[in-house]
């Protein structure tokens, strides 16, 4: 569905939803291929370090009335109802303040990217991105919102603003870093991993800075120590090893978890205690590869059978990772996912979800069962906002699939240990009693 650009935004950039997709989607390509020259050359790559502008705090204003009541016909009981109640509110307000913040920091690609890639780039994606939830395009490469939305209204919070995201931002409740086409490995995308570590680094010290000057910082020290730290970045690292040799993808899928290690030691010097990490999804079972990689070895259900492989070789690793860490540093929580169990569940068990064409695209062409044509721009069959459908536009899931995927994760059944998400915002920074 290609728009043209004109009127007041003309001077923006103004790209159709499929073909914004399709940059990406280059983009990711082109990290792709320098990923696995990078891989098979004999020296990684530099990291590539930008300096970032200033955070800036937007603070809230609270306004109450003066507190007089007013008490009809002189009623004795009513009067004593009346006069209570100032008490009582501001008994809720006492235990209100007392409750600690919300406070997240995301790190990730587009799969919880919330528009920080369109505020990075100046990019203005049109409609019908956000149809179904925020009735308007935010930059999500969705029709409405990603899993860590989700996330962020189990835990009564509003959705984390993008760390670029100049205008309307709010971080009282955290950061959200992910940006789409990132990826793990050094110097690949220009918010790799690392990068995203940093500017989490620089926006807690200027945070901190702010406070010690009398000012109203986004989060205070208390904030930051008792924050949930999360990661979902990974899939395109494991992409770009596709390319490679099968026997040469342990020692990369290594040298990437290691990586991850890495940023995981430098939050944790940085007072983070406590961390939710996302393995990888069924990459197999995207509908962009099963369509255009119709030559390889497809399972029972569809999925190309090398792709999940080498999914689920890179999240064991990573699963590995995850133990190690928790043993070593005793006073943090490390919870690993399954999301590729959660995500390769949706297709093998598709009529248990009421989900007709697990493999299908909502945002695409050519009608079931896949609705994508390579090369093919635009909606031109747009499935209905009410209809169960997974894939929005043949990588990225609906608002639908997130929102699956989110219930899933926050139970605690594919995570190890089990523990839910939202005990480990309970009880400060100790670890959580369900952790098993």
């Amino acid at each position: 569905m290609a728009m043209a650009a004109g009127g007041p935004n003309s001077g923006a950039k103004v790209v159709s939803l499929r073909l914004q997709y399709y940059c990406v989607f280059a983009a990711v390509g082109v990290a792709v291929i320098v990923l696995s020259l990078t891989f098979l050359s004999p020296s990684a790559m530099g990291a590539v370090r930008q300096n970032l502008g200033t955070v800036v705090a937007v603070a809230t204003n609270s306004s109450s009335g003066d507190g007089a009541v007013r008490v009809v016909g002189g009623g004795e009981a009513v009067a004593a109802v009346a006069a209570a109640k100032p008490e009582q509110e501001k008994e809720k307000r006492k235990q209100k303040k007392a409750e600690p913040p919300v406070v997240l920091f995301n790190f990730g690609d587009s799969n919880s990217d919330t528009g920080g890639v369109a505020a990075a780039g100046g990019i203005h994606i049109m409609p019908p991105e956000g149809r179904t939830y925020f009735r308007r395009p935010t930059g999500r490469l969705s029709d409405g919102r990603v899993i860590i939305d989700f996330i962020c209204a189990s835990l009564k919070t509003h959705e984390l603003n993008p760390y670029l995201k100049a205008v309307g931002s709010d971080y009282s409740n955290g950061v959200n870093f992910a940006m789409a086409g990132s990826t793990v490995s050094h110097g690949v995308s220009p918010y790799s991993l690392n990068v995203q570590v940093d500017q989490f680094v620089y926006f807690k010290r200027r945070s901190l800075e702010l406070i010690e000057l009398g000012l109203k910082g986004p989060v205070n020290k208390e904030g930051f120590e008792n924050a949930l730290y999360m990661m979902d970045v990974g899939h395109n690292d494991v992409a770009g090893v596709m390319h490679t040799p099968s026997d040469q993808w342990d020692k990369k899928f290594r040298q990437i978890v290691g990586e991850i290690g890495d940023a995981i030691r430098i939050l944790y010097d940085n007072g983070a205690r406590k961390f939710w990490i996302h393995g990888t999804g069924a990459l197999g079972c995207l509908p962009a590869l099963v369509v255009q990689e119709k030559g390889g070895e497809h399972d029972a259900h569809g999925c190309l059978a090398s792709h999940n492989r080498a999914a689920q070789a890179f999240n064991k690793k990573l699963s590995d990772l995850c133990d190690e860490v928790r043993l070593r540093l005793k006073d943090a929580t490390v919870v690993y996912t399954d999301m590729f169990a959660i995500k390769y569940g949706f297709v093998a068990n598709h009529t248990k979800y009421g989900i007709e064409w697990p493999l299908m695209v909502c945002c695409g062409n050519g009608g079931p069962p896949y609705n994508f044509m390579p090369g093919k721009f635009g909606c031109g069959d747009l499935c209905g906002p009410e209809e169960k459908v997974l894939s929005w536009d043949g990588v990225h899931f609906t608002d639908f699939g997130s929102g699956l995927a989110a219930k899933h994760a926050m139970s605690g059944e594919y995570s190890k240990p089990r523990v839910k998400l939202a005990s480990l915002l309970n009880g400060g920074s100790k670890k959580p009693s369900s952790v098993s």
